[in-house]
């Protein structure tokens, strides 16, 4: 009598499809495409992604597909299902198919964007850490414990869409629309980093992000500043002071509506395990900026922050020694749970009018509003998940609360009504918006061990 197959041998199943090339294949195929969703002379290869890439690797996997359209999207959207039994628990996952620009001349030489390459223990292209690479191993790992059991235990609905890269427009009424065909208990998903190179981590949620400017227009000319300097107002000089009427010289955010007041505290807990701990090339942390009190984990995943991302002021590259116009920032703010995102920009407006600002202009956000979300670090499939993660580590995975950056997750959490965990395979050294974009073999091989083990923990645990 054959023995039945077992979990490690399920593990060891995925982790063979790195070892055997199988995984690279894949990998380099889907690299190779310049699914760019923010270049409209790209919108082909988007939807070719999907039509000729995820298709039919889905549907040799037993699933149907169905291809999804909107018009504010740069690309389609796949949903990709395998429904076993509708008794049995139903897991949405996501992936995104698109990527940033190429940056093709940046790269070190040897070194393309479209062309995988390995090199010391890294796979190099654009989209081998955000994001194919990333749902490339959760479908790798799905495939290795179907072949291995011969059925799941559990439904898949695998979604991907071909704009996150763009602000995933039209991804929430997609999900709107399509709310019943999207219905599961809980999504599972994977982008973004994990804490560190070395730490295994789920996170639950991501940190709400917006993007406005801040402008001043003085006159139409430059000026003379041996003539009317002294005697007519500077607006970089205004905007500056503007500027630390919202944040200080330490980077304490001074707008109380801009941040959530408090940290919840199962929140701190979940945090006193986890250690921001930069890798060699990476920056030193400067401890003494952002909110005083809070330890740096707290400020990067519990907190807001306040970024001045562009200033422009005169012409510093060609400079005309005159007193300038105009002036104007764009500035960012990343917010935690606990912040109205609707009160932010009236927020700022308000604190700038009450310093005596009046003449500094706070435009509406022009690009995508990223909203914050958070699952419970006690929830039920949190505990799931890490154990099983754990099960196959031999040590408890990091649990943040949210991503400090931002992600669509929103949309699942509020929208769709799902718990959310999501586990990347990707660390905060990758480079993923820069030119060297790349994978660390060893995080694709461990993506591979822990999803295989997800998948048979899911699957043994027949009904939920």
């Amino acid at each position: 009598m054959t023995a039945a197959p077992s979990r490690a041998e399920a593990v060891a199943a995925a982790v063979r499809m790195l070892d055997d090339g199988r995984f690279e294949a894949d990998l380099r195929r889907r690299v190779a495409i310049p699914t760019v969703s923010r270049m409209a002379e790209h919108a082909g290869d988007l939807a070719r992604y999907l039509t000729d890439e995820m298709v039919p690797t889905f549907r040799r996997l037993g699933f149907t597909t169905a291809i999804w359209e909107h018009p504010a999207a740069p690309g389609p959207f796949l949903l990709a299902e395998r429904i076993e039994d509708p008794a049995l628990v139903t897991v949405l996952q996501y992936g995104h198919g698109d990527v940033v620009a190429g940056l093709d001349t940046l790269w070190e030489p040897g070194l393309a964007p479209f062309v995988l390459t390995e090199r010391d223990g890294r796979w190099y292209g654009r989209g081998t850490a955000d994001n194919k690479g990333q749902h490339g191993v959760n479908i790798a790992a799905l495939e290795a414990v179907l072949a291995l059991r011969g059925r799941l235990g559990f439904n898949v609905k695998y979604l991907i869409e071909m704009g996150e890269e763009c602000g995933s427009l039209g991804l929430d009424e997609v999900c709107a629309a399509h709310a019943a065909d999207l219905a599961a208990d809980v999504l599972v998903a994977s982008d973004g980093p994990r804490l560190a190179l070395d730490r295994p981590t789920l996170f639950l949620g991501a940190r709400g992000g917006i993007s406005f400017e801040l402008s001043i227009e003085a006159r139409k000319d430059f000026q003379h500043s041996g003539n009317w300097g002294g005697i007519l107002a500077n607006p970089g000089i205004e905007l500056c002071h503007a500027i630390t009427d919202l944040v200080d010289c330490t980077g304490r955010i001074k707008v109380p509506a801009l941040t959530p007041g408090t940290i919840p505290d199962n929140v701190r807990r979940a945090l006193q395990s986890c250690r921001i701990a930069p890798e060699p090339g990476d920056p030193p942390i400067d401890a003494w900026w952002g909110e005083p009190g809070l330890t740096p984990e707290e400020k990067v995943y519990a907190w807001s922050s306040f970024e001045v991302m562009e200033f422009e002021c005169g012409n510093l590259a060609r400079p005309l020694y005159a007193i300038p116009p105009r002036a104007r920032a764009r500035v960012q703010l990343r917010f935690p749970v606990g912040v109205d995102p609707d009160g932010i920009v009236p927020a700022v407006r308000e604190a700038l009018a009450a310093a005596g600002h009046h003449r500094v202009v706070v435009k509406d956000p022009t690009d995508a509003v990223f909203l914050a979300s958070r699952l419970d670090p006690d929830h039920p499939w949190v505990r799931r998940v890490a154990a099983s993660l754990a099960a196959t580590l031999g040590a408890e995975p990091a649990i943040l609360p949210n991503l400090g950056g931002s992600l669509p997750n929103s949309i699942f959490s509020d929208r769709l009504g799902l718990p959310t965990v999501w586990i990347p395979h990707s660390y905060p050294g990758c480079l993923q918006h820069a030119p060297n974009e790349h994978l660390p073999i060893a995080i694709a091989r461990e993506g591979l061990a822990i999803m295989a083990g997800l998948y048979w923990d899911l699957g043994e645990r027949a009904g939920g």
